[in-house]
């Protein structure tokens, strides 16, 4: 079962849960990926695949992320709860990330693998970490972590 199945089948358990919280994330997680497939029809895309579903999610939990440093700094707890609630319900649908040690070890990997030797193939390894681990790594994380083991 792919994750638009599971979008609509959460949905459907939180209307008869009676969530209206959880339903209306879930609205507007659906009416993203609707905005999402329908800006790939031009490059004859009916619907996007999975991978591009998740760095969607990726994308909604990050503006999110963003939202609640702005509503915490303006004095706004009331809607930062309600971004770190839609966080909760976005990160359910995320392949959980690799903890540190982990993706210490696959940039390591990553490095011995291509052969890079200095700053210059840095977006060679970024390739081939997001090839292998795209779905569990945090790539705005790894960047410096791939910095400093070429640096």
């Amino acid at each position: 079962m792919g994750l638009r199945e599971d979008f609509v089948d959460q949905m459907k358990a939180s209307m008869k849960a009676g969530d209206p919280a959880r339903t209306s994330t879930l609205r507007m997680i659906m009416a993203r990926l609707k905005d999402t497939d329908i800006a790939a029809r031009p490059k004859g895309v009916d619907k996007i695949p999975d991978d591009e579903i998740l760095a969607m999610l990726r994308n909604m939990q990050k503006s999110r992320r963003e939202s609640v440093e702005l509503y915490r700094q303006g004095n706004r707890p009331e809607l930062a709860a309600k971004e770190e609630a839609e966080i909760a319900v976005i990160e359910a649908f995320l392949p959980a990330q690799m903890d540190e040690a982990a993706t210490k070890a696959a940039v390591e990997a990553a490095v011995a693998e291509t052969g890079a030797a200095s700053v210059k193939d840095m977006g060679k390894v970024m390739a081939a970490l997001k090839a292998r681990h795209g779905a569990t790594l945090d790539m705005s994380k790894v960047g410096g972590l791939v910095k400093a083991a070429l640096g």
